[in-house]
């Protein structure tokens, strides 16, 4: 039994100590890094950049917040989102102010305006004035922007109200007298 203590104990002093080859690993690493020239704790230059020569102008002074705006909206292909956004937002002044207060734009998606009228009425109106309010957006807010224009009317009342309803009813029957 003691001849089994005394192999055990051989076989592990051969073993390198775990904390003793990390402690290695690290010294030739870092040889290698001051071999090539760097030194610990120092970030390399970006490139382009040499001590005493100012940088350039566009990459580290205070710009104008519309020229970062416009290159955000630029670079994330925002163009038409935008315009869409101008659209909601100026609708009184494309379509004029009469025409405004009967109608406002609910939905833009894949350059198709949906805009909700308050009547049937005002509805069949902007039906008939679809063309001429594509040409008012179109020189308000720029071309092929709005493509087409789905106008609805008011919706209509909705009886279903509450977590539970029925499936197959009839509507509301004798609701009007």
């Amino acid at each position: 039994m003691n001849d089994e203590n005394d192999s055990a104990s051989e076989e592990l002093a051969d073993e390198p100590d775990p904390l003793e080859a990390a402690r290695e690993a690290l010294n030739q690493v870092r040889r290698a890094a001051r071999d090539r020239g760097l030194r610990p704790g120092v970030r390399p230059r970006p490139a382009g950049t040499q001590p005493g020569v100012a940088p350039r102008r566009d990459s580290l002074e205070p710009q104008p917040l519309g020229a970062g705006i416009e290159k955000l909206i630029e670079e994330r292909a925002w163009q038409v989102d935008v315009q869409a956004g101008a659209v909601f937002s100026r609708w009184s002044d494309i379509v004029g102010p009469e025409v405004a207060s009967h109608c406002i734009p609910t939905t833009f998606e894949d350059s198709v305006l949906t805009v909700r009228a308050e009547s049937t009425a005002w509805a069949t109106q902007l039906r008939l004035l679809n063309s001429s309010l594509l040409g008012a957006i179109e020189r308000q807010v720029g071309p092929e922007v709005v493509r087409e224009l789905r106008i609805v009317g008011p919706g209509a009342p909705t009886w279903k109200h509450g977590y539970r309803g029925i499936t197959g009813g009839r509507g509301p029957r004798d609701t009007y007298g």
